[in-house]
């Protein structure tokens, strides 16, 4: 399981980088792959042509461990309806990730349409090729399958090649390596489609972002997510993640194939006809391997994307629905003309105190010039208060100060409720409340103090003609000249502040 999560990790890594990087790094162990295989298939039908390949006895072990998986006998009379359709169902999914062309034409160099339909007729003919080649060899030398125990392809590998030298192991490591570029399939199309479904406006718009490099990032994040949930919550096994695969990739084919058939009998364009009649036999095709495996694989694993896909069909209309209201709300009705005097405006100044942080707040503040402006601290005690009440006189500081007491130190909802009697004593359309907020030199330390002004803003941010400012003071470092009040203006000629070394930090944060 950490293997296949690696892998997740490196596949992610390189479809970060952008396509053209990934695809160069995922052709190497393809063609390797299509030498081992092909190798393979030539030298096994040398041999069969010969009469030299061996055809192996039957493993009575995994024959057993057949019988117990299926519950049922193996041998004479034991392959059964419900048998083959379990083994077709399971073939069937060797026939998808054609859909990967199809999807990922915008991909393509132009001509775009070209070069996919050139692509896919290659892929077309060597799966057709290597599958039809394996099957010649496993129906001479009879490799016994396994669930627990050595692959078929690594049986007949080892039979055709007369033991484990050089080309077992070169078809060994390059099927284990297809297998994992075979995954970035997904990182292919899934970014791309969630982008087109969140253009649409059924997921979220997010995964319709481009990243640095040019891809969907958000897409393939999400997606490396998702697929390291499943391997860790199915333990990495292999046959009981395939029928949640089988049933999704076949359930879209056959949508897909019909929405094709709707569409060309709405348009019909040039050759309509021989086009509807390709996508009724794929989607009745498709259909029909789509139930199979729901029948045949219910119980070990089908149900779940049964039960899953119409939840997150929900989830896209519940998405679709949520973007519709949003719309609604935010339209402008086009008889919209703005009529009236302005807005009348008043202003809170936020402060623990009298100190340059909260000096800096009160200059912003006047400089508004709103009708009203009063500056509010909250005192968690009558010491605390006094300090600040004594302060604000000996500073000369030239707007009002209210002091809010809170002796169970609750400053979100004592500010809320001042601000809601202001509401009623000023009667404005507008309130601004102004944060002083002061920013350390270097991130990290901002853990040695508290964080009441995001607090204030998160509670803030769902109030009614509330607007919510944060002024920062920045810090500097130890050793350097820090800023000062001076020249801050709160009243020229007649309010200087004074000097820097008089002002005490009281209740900072």
């Amino acid at each position: 399981m950490l293997i296949c999560l690696g892998f997740v990790a490196m596949l992610t890594i390189a479809n970060l980088r952008g396509v053209k990087e990934s695809g160069r790094l995922f052709a190497v162990p393809t063609y390797l792959y299509i030498v081992a295989l092909g190798a393979l298939i030539a030298w096994g039908l040398f041999q069969m042509a010969r009469g030299t390949l061996p055809v192996l006895p039957p493993n009575l072990e995994a024959l057993e461990e057949l019988r117990t998986d299926f519950g049922m006998p193996v041998g004479v009379g034991g392959i059964t309806l419900f048998l083959f359709a379990r083994a077709f169902s399971s073939g069937a999914v060797a026939l998808s990730g054609v859909e990967a062309i199809s999807n990922g034409i915008p991909a393509f160099r132009k001509p775009s349409s070209r070069n996919a339909a050139v692509t896919l007729v290659w892929m077309a003919a060597l799966l057709g090729i290597l599958f039809v080649g394996i099957t010649v060899l496993a129906e001479h030398v009879r490799p016994t399958p396994s669930e627990t125990g050595e692959s078929i392809l690594s049986i007949i590998g080892r039979t055709v090649f007369g033991g484990t030298g050089f080309w077992y192991w070169a078809l060994q490591v390059t099927t284990a390596g297809i297998l994992i570029m075979a995954a970035n399939t997904a990182y292919a199309d899934f970014p791309r489609l969630a982008a087109l479904v969140g253009k649409d406006g059924y997921l979220p718009r997010q995964f319709a972002n481009r990243g640095d490099r040019l891809v969907f990032s958000n897409g393939v994040l999400v997606l490396a997510g998702a697929a390291s949930l499943l391997i860790v919550s199915f333990g990495g096994n292999v046959s009981a993640l395939i029928p949640l695969y089988a049933v999704g990739v076949f359930t879209s084919f056959t949508l897909s194939q019909s929405g094709m058939v709707r569409h060309h009998l709405n348009d019909r364009q040039r050759g309509w006809r021989i086009s509807m009649v390709f996508s009724v036999v794929g989607a009745a095709a498709t259909a029909l391997v789509m139930v199979i495996v729901i029948v045949s694989k219910f119980t070990i694993g089908a149900w779940i994307p049964v039960v899953l896909i119409p939840v997150i069909v929900s989830g896209f209309k519940a998405v679709k629905g949520h973007y519709n209201h949003v719309a609604g709300q935010l339209r402008v009705d086009p008889a919209y003309r703005p009529v009236g005097a302005p807005p009348r405006h008043g202003v809170v100044v936020l402060v623990g105190g009298v100190n340059q942080s909260s000096l800096a707040a009160i200059r912003y503040a006047r400089s508004l010039r709103a009708d009203d402006c009063v500056a509010v601290t909250v005192a968690i005690d009558e010491d605390n208060a006094n300090r600040i009440r004594e302060a604000w006189v000996d500073y000369d500081i030239p707007i009002p100060l209210e002091i809010i007491e809170s002796p169970y130190r609750d400053l979100t909802g004592s500010v809320e409720d001042y601000l809601d009697q202001l509401d009623s004593r000023w009667n404005h359309d507008f309130i601004s409340v102004v944060i002083a907020e002061f920013v350390m030199p270097r991130w990290y330390q901002g853990v040695f103090h508290n964080q009441s002004a995001l607090a204030l803003k998160m509670a803030l941010k769902y109030r009614r003609d509330t607007v919510v400012v944060n002024v920062p003071f920045l810090l500097s470092e130890p050793g350097r000249p820090a800023d000062t009040a001076a020249g801050l203006g709160l009243e020229p000629g007649t309010h200087e502040p004074a000097p820097v070394e008089r002002l005490e930090p009281t209740h900072p944060d």
